[in-house]
């Protein structure tokens, strides 16, 4: 049978029994604070071995010299073109007056049968397939409206059946040179209906 142990008990000035004090357990001191954040580490400098940059430098240097080469190429022949077609506009432009010759002879032929007629004929079709290889093509502007940016209006007439701001006739064929203008048209442009006064000054003149 075990016993239980018995309080120790004090008795006071007065002879009263009293219960002895309670030990209170020693506190543990405070918890150490957390370890201050480390800062972030370093980045490690560049280990690559020389022969490895040098190689990367090497490598970049070429490709923009290649880079340059390539529009320099690429300039020379914009530049080539550019010469070629500023020659064939010169001399298609000096051989057009010869063309607008060839063609009025031939409008103003009695005979188109005439062995010499026919033989100009061949060469005015010789040199319009000529113009044809070289990109350049004729403007017919007879019937057509008037528009500044290929014709050129050298005079209006009136008239009773061509409308107002259209071609009623073409006294130089305009050419185009790959979709440009070479050379605008020459034409004279209808002002329309003609007043009643000019109608009745014109029947007058014509029965005098």
């Amino acid at each position: 049978m075990i016993k239980r142990q018995k309080t120790p008990t004090r008795h006071g000035a007065d002879g009263k029994k009293s219960a002895a004090p309670k030990t209170e357990a020693p506190q543990q001191p405070d918890a150490q604070p957390a370890a201050a954040a480390q800062p972030p580490a370093a980045p490690e400098p560049d280990q690559s071995p020389p022969e490895a940059q040098e190689l990367a430098t090497l490598k970049d240097r070429y490709t923009r010299l290649l880079a340059d080469f390539d529009n320099f190429r690429k300039r020379q022949a914009r530049d080539n073109e550019e010469f070629v077609r500023r020659a064939n506009e010169n001399l298609l432009s000096d051989l057009l007056p010869v063309v607008d010759h060839l063609e009025l002879a031939l409008a103003q032929t009695p005979d188109p049968d005439d062995p010499f007629v026919i033989g100009v004929r061949l060469v005015y079709e010789q040199i319009q397939s000529l113009f044809g290889r070289y990109g350049l093509t004729p403007i017919d502007a007879k019937g057509e409206p008037f528009d500044p940016a290929f014709h050129e209006a050298i005079s209006q007439a009136s008239s009773l059946t061509v409308p107002t701001q259209t071609v009623i006739e073409q006294f130089r064929r305009g050419w185009m040179l790959s979709g440009r203008l070479l050379r605008p048209a020459q034409v004279v442009v209808s002002s329309g209906k003609p007043e009643p006064e000019q109608v009745e000054a014109e029947s007058v003149s014509v029965s005098d």
